[in-house]
């Protein structure tokens, strides 16, 4: 009996002593997995990052050519549009130019027809004055 007692003392420390051993183990495999797993969020090197700097280039290349091919037609004609519009703004410039003239041009007649109606009408009241008093006379 007192064999067994000292059996299981011994086996108690051993069975600790794998335990501790596997959890080490168990430790140390997730201090790797982490490792591995966050080695993307680390700045790339030079060579890498000329590599994805290439790479983005090519494909920003790709993509602008892409877009020049599909909006080359709609760009050239928002350009004819524009250049239509504005040659419209010009006219419609210089028309608003030309009736301002016109109406400063009939503003000046209508000033010239005013005093003229007055001045017949001044000549004829004297006229007038100039009869009835012939009459009276």
């Amino acid at each position: 009996m007192k064999a067994s007692s000292r059996s299981e003392p011994i086996e108690s420390a051993l069975e600790i002593e794998s335990d501790l051993v596997a959890e080490t183990e168990v430790e140390a495999g997730i201090r790797d997995f982490v490792r591995n797993d966050i080695a993307y969020l680390r700045r790339p090197t030079a060579a890498e990052t000329a590599h994805v700097d290439g790479a983005a280039e090519a494909t920003v290349n790709n993509v602008n050519s892409l877009i020049q091919r599909v909006a080359g037609t709609s760009l050239g004609e928002i350009e004819k549009l524009i250049a239509e519009l504005e040659s419209l703004r010009d006219l419609l410039h210089a028309e608003g130019q030309r009736v301002q003239r016109e109406i400063s041009g009939y503003a000046q007649l209508s000033q010239a027809a005013m005093k003229s109606t007055r001045m017949i009408a001044d000549s004829v009241s004297q006229w007038k004055r100039a009869a009835d008093g012939m009459r009276n006379s």
